[in-house]
């Protein structure tokens, strides 16, 4: 699995966000996307998984062949603080709701993921009852098992205590190893695995 930018560029009104950035990323490798507050980590994110468009430039996804920008969503999970979760299911429900739009890594079934995650005794609980920490844990379960090649991680960290972020690298360790993972984030924490940087910075 490879994405390409070429000569990528976006804008809101006059001001840009990137320009002229071009790179390729590869299946089997993680990529931090780093940069300050506000720099356009996250847009780069959303112009890579599709849910934007650039304003000049392109970006190209490919596995064995060419795959169209109307389907790329099928080949991304994402996690970011911005994308809210349906707070009224219960942790075993949303996870069973989220695996008939994108199945879970073969073999793992929301009872297997909540065990992982250490959310036994929430499983049954409405997610609006969850702290900040636990919805993350949600969100980051949701994304990392999801049968995707390409994961996508914005601030994947946020509200996570110690022990959340020791699970969080248990997950990228046992589930990521072979798929294209690309972590936004200004937080070391967050990506010191990445065997690669790209600071938006240098595409201004």
């Amino acid at each position: 699995m490879t994405i390409a930018l070429n000569k990528a560029g976006k804008r809101f009104n006059r001001d840009w966000i990137f320009r002229n950035l071009t790179h390729q990323f590869e299946s089997g490798n993680s990529y931090a996307v780093i940069g300050a507050n506000g720099s356009g980590k996250s847009t780069l994110l959303q112009a890579i998984s599709g849910a934007i468009l650039l304003n000049e430039g392109n970006c190209q996804w490919a596995s064995a062949s060419k795959i169209p920008a109307d389907k790329i969503y099928q080949y991304i999970s994402y996690c970011a603080p911005y994308l809210e979760i349906v707070e009224e299911m219960t942790l075993h429900e949303f996870l069973s709701f989220h695996e008939q739009f994108k199945p879970f890594v073969p073999g793992i079934g929301p009872e297997q993921i909540i065990a992982e995650i250490g959310m036994e005794a929430a499983q049954h609980k409405r997610i609006a009852q969850f702290s900040s920490g636990m919805k993350q844990r949600a969100k980051l379960a949701q994304c990392i098992y999801a049968d995707a090649p390409i994961v996508l991680l914005d601030e994947p960290c946020t509200n996570l205590d110690r022990q959340g972020i020791e699970l969080y690298y248990t997950l990228i360790e046992k589930y990521c190893k072979k798929r294209l993972v690309l972590v936004g984030s200004n937080d070391e924490t967050e990506y010191r695995f990445c065997n690669n940087q790209l600071n938006i910075m240098d595409y201004k």
